[in-house]
């Protein structure tokens, strides 16, 4: 992991995923009401509309017992879904098969190990078109954690 500080001085736990892994994570030393505020701001503000919000967190937790689990794993976790138009459509044209990462993904998570920090994220895309998505998750992302 290594430290990067942002312009406003907010010092961000980064863990860019090595080629191995799946998923590109900023770890942050913010509320998770914030952080999810944050993000819901920089999904709508880029004129696009979150297509759900689910509740991973609850519902594990909902059905712990249900299932033989003993364990909390989030505190809060969420996954909001969204699309763009504009870069699906780019992007499908470019290889039809995009389809399947459609609606894109941003998760926020709190665990109950570090309970004072937030974790977002997304999957690291193909390469080739879907880098543009990648892009695109990461602007937003870096939005919902600036102050």
């Amino acid at each position: 992991m290594k430290n990067l500080v942002l312009a406003a001085g907010l010092t961000v736990l980064a863990s860019m995923a090595p080629a191995d892994e799946t998923a590109i994570t900023y770890t942050v030393d913010q509320e998770y009401g914030d952080v999810t505020f944050g993000l819901e701001s920089a999904i709508t503000d880029r004129g696009l509309i979150i297509d759900a919000v689910n509740h991973v967190g609850e519902m594990l937790e909902r059905t712990k017992e249900d299932v033989g689990g003993t364990k909390t794993i989030f505190l809060q976790a969420e996954v909001y879904n969204f699309c763009s138009a504009k870069i699906s459509r780019e992007v499908m044209e470019a290889e039809p098969m995009n389809l399947q990462f459609c609606p894109y993904g941003i998760f926020v998570m709190q665990t109950p190990e570090n309970p004072d920090q937030t974790t977002i994220g997304y999957r690291i895309m193909p390469e080739g078109p879907m880098k543009r998505v990648q892009a695109m998750l990461e602007e937003i992302v870096q939005e919902a954690i600036s102050e």
